[in-house]
């Protein structure tokens, strides 16, 4: 089983749905991914733990909007929001402790981007990547790619390499310790400054077979299945409207 343990700082270490409808969310995300989910937290307003083989998974909670948040590992998350501050970053949540689960903070990036830490208590984030039903990759689409660069090595000391380098096709991947951890893609054609934002990747054994999952469930195919060098991937929204993409195994990449 692909695993994480003690993951480096900067390394996506938890994903959090905000959503409108967490009821349709639990029943959305059971049926694409098989995920179960705990019965609502009242003391965290509300909030829904999401699992797979028994260990958590995601997140989710109604907070007035609808998209996928990523969190950053940290073993200090008053340090981390104090230096992102100090490299341009706003403090959109101060850090704070979520009872002995662990302390959070979160962040807009200088590209405005919302980027949350974690600093692991009792509650670990999830604990396998790259497996069906499990987060695959992350990757920051960005208004200002030079400085979305700058800002996670200064902050997180993450190294980058870019890997594209044309106006057509401009991208980085983000490494920690040498673990390839995140992508960064330049979408400052499409989005205003400030616009930026974090896309989820959830591995599944069959791309095809769970978009049409998707669609059964009330959700959309924002962009079909294709053959890439990193896999199969498709582009899909849930019920509520939220992104995320679909990623699998294929000839150019059959294994993750």
């Amino acid at each position: 089983m692909p695993t994480r343990e003690n993951p480096a700082l900067g390394t996506p270490i938890w994903i959090e749905l905000n959503t409108t409808d967490i009821e349709a969310a639990r029943r959305f995300y059971g049926g694409v991914f098989g995920w179960e989910s705990e019965e609502p937290n009242q003391d965290f307003g509300g909030y829904v733990n999401f699992t797979r083989a028994g260990a958590r998974v995601a997140g989710a909670m109604n907070m007035g909007g609808a998209d996928w948040h990523v969190y950053l590992a940290t073993e200090d998350a008053t340090k981390i929001s104090e230096v992102a501050a100090a490299h341009g970053a706003q403090v959109q949540q101060p850090a704070m402790d979520v009872g002995d689960l662990g302390r959070m903070a979160v962040l807009g990036d200088p590209s405005g981007a919302r980027t949350g830490l974690w600093q692991a208590g009792a509650h670990p984030g999830f604990v396998s990547v790259g497996e069906p039903g499990a987060p695959s990759w992350f990757e920051l689409h960005t208004s200002d790619f030079r400085g979305s660069l700058d800002f996670y090595r200064d902050v997180f000391g993450l190294e980058s390499m870019v890997v594209s380098d044309t106006d057509e096709f401009r991208y980085a991947v983000l490494s920690a310790n040498g673990e390839q951890v995140a992508g960064v893609a330049d979408d400052s054609s499409h989005l205003a400054p400030g616009a930026s934002f974090w896309r989820l990747y959830l591995w599944t054994a069959d791309v095809d077979a769970s978009t049409a999952k998707v669609t059964e469930l009330g959700g959309r195919v924002r962009r079909p299945a294709e053959d890439t060098p990193w896999g199969r991937v498709a582009e899909v929204s849930d019920p509520s409207g939220v992104v995320f993409s679909l990623q699998g195994a294929n000839d150019q990449m059959p294994a993750h």
